[in-house]
């Protein structure tokens, strides 16, 4: 009777042993979030009305023709007056960047907000064990990460990562990788630096589709501190959920509508094509296809397949046609919107039926700070705090969208309530802005519009 009992109960044990173990490990592939810190520079390099246009009349390859371009653009921006710019734009240095602005710069962004996140987590330095760094437009020797380790001493045996390239897409891009590192790594701290490289890559020349991005780029970054530690779990402020990433960078036009290049002058800068906005929409659609039945409830897919099946008997396959038949609304509570720029914000909230409350944030982000890059997502996140939206157990979704053409989704859920005034704490109480309606720019320089000017030579 003992054998027999020892036959049966041994795999059974070893059964019960193996799940627990099992168990153990999917509580480690969480991702938590106990806090980010998003950078704000000095109020010497706010970029106002007077300064951005001091910056265009310094450049002599300049038109009128050009001139009014970059007006226009910038009254169209839904960038206010209180951006902020690199410190050797502001000096007016844009044509002979050195190594030493691109550092100074990226060096104010980390130092800054790490600072910032070590004291107010309590997490010292010498604990971390990861640390990824993405800077799409500067990649140096040491790397930026040896820069942040030896500032802070870090431990011998912690695993750096340095993403470049990635575009405004990137901060999810490297939150994902600590998600997937997490998987080997037990009760670990990882922390996420995005900015990106400004200073060294302002465009000097007159091509339009490269002058848009002088408009819309601003100085600014995040640091995140991340980890799978469940016994720090009541410390996190948000949890991931979930989050997918679609690359369409095999369709000609999508690769191509966002890319470093230099002109026929030389000059090097950014260019971003008319494609840019239908790479966006199919890079989305394609990404919310994947995302939905991860973040919805089983009556909302249903829907969803039956509109699917009756949107294709009648052909109709386009970025509303998709936020049409998907309430992402059923899923998630908060949209945080990429602000990089009017037209990307609209387009979204189009295609995905949001309200004017949805997408404030982002409108609100892209207006107080700029496109900061990949930075920008926190920007947005920050309002939604400062503004006291964000309860436990409300969920966000983060759409980013960059070069490549990639977009990079994802969904927090946020274990307590959130109310931090973080980097709007001076300015919320005045947040949303009516001033957005009335653009400073066309108040000042609205005459480069008459045609009764355009004897005029401004170079």
């Amino acid at each position: 009777m003992e054998l027999f009992m020892a036959i049966y109960l041994v795999p059974l044990a070893l059964v019960i042993f193996h799940f627990y173990k099992l168990l153990l490990r999917w509580g480690d592939h969480h991702c938590y979030m106990i806090g980010y810190e998003c950078y704000k520079a000095t109020q010497d390099r706010r970029l106002d009305t007077e300064s951005c246009a001091k910056v265009v009349f310094r450049n002599k390859n300049l038109g009128l023709d050009e001139y009014k371009f970059l007006l226009k653009t910038m009254v169209s921006s839904g960038i206010g007056e209180e951006t902020y710019g690199p410190r050797n734009i502001v000096l007016g240095q844009e044509e002979c960047p050195s190594l030493a602005d691109a550092l100074s710069e990226m060096d104010e962004i980390f130092y800054d907000t790490l600072d910032k996140l070590f004291a107010k987590s309590g997490v010292s330095p010498l604990e971390i064990d990861l640390l990824v760094v993405n800077v799409s437009l500067l990649s140096t020797t040491p790397s930026l990460t040896a820069r942040i380790v030896n500032r802070y001493k870090m431990k011998s045996d912690i695993k750096v990562f340095n993403l470049s390239g990635m575009g405004c897409s990137a901060s999810l891009v490297a939150i994902d990788l600590v998600k997937h590192l997490f998987k080997t790594y037990k009760n670990a701290l990882a922390v996420v630096v995005s900015s990106e490289s400004m200073g060294p890559n302002w465009y000097c020349g007159k091509d339009r589709s490269m002058m848009l991005s002088n408009c819309l780029f601003r100085s600014g970054g995040c640091s995140m501190l991340l980890t799978n530690n469940r016994a720090l779990k009541r410390r996190a402020i948000m949890k991931l959920k979930c989050l997918v990433r679609t690359h369409i960078g095999s369709v000609e036009d999508a690769y191509a509508s966002c890319i470093q290049m230099e002109d026929d002058l030389g000059y090097r800068g950014f260019r971003l094509t008319k494609s840019l906005t239908k790479a966006a929409a199919q890079a989305l659609t394609t990404n919310l296809r994947v995302l939905a039945p991860k973040v919805l409830p089983l009556w909302e897919l249903v829907r969803y397949i039956s509109m699917t099946y009756l949107m294709r008997m009648v052909k109709t396959a386009t970025m509303e046609g998709i936020g049409a038949r998907l309430n992402f609304k059923a899923g998630v509570e908060h949209f945080c919107i990429h602000p990089g720029g009017r037209a990307v914000i609209d387009e979204v909230g189009k295609g995905l039926h949001l309200s004017e409350y949805d997408i404030e944030p982002a409108r609100m982000a892209l207006h107080r700070f700029g496109n900061t890059s990949a930075g920008g997502l926190w920007y947005v996140l920050g309002y939604m705090e400062a503004k006291k939206r964000l309860k436990k157990g409300d969920r966000i979704l983060m759409i980013s969208l960059g070069a490549g053409f990639k977009c990079n989704n994802c969904v927090w859920e946020v274990m307590k309530d959130l109310e931090d005034g973080n980097v709007w704490k001076d300015c919320i109480d005045s947040y949303p802005s009516s001033k957005i309606l009335v653009n400073p720019f066309m108040e000042k320089y609205g005459w480069i519009n008459d045609e009764s000017v355009s004897f005029v030579g401004l170079n």
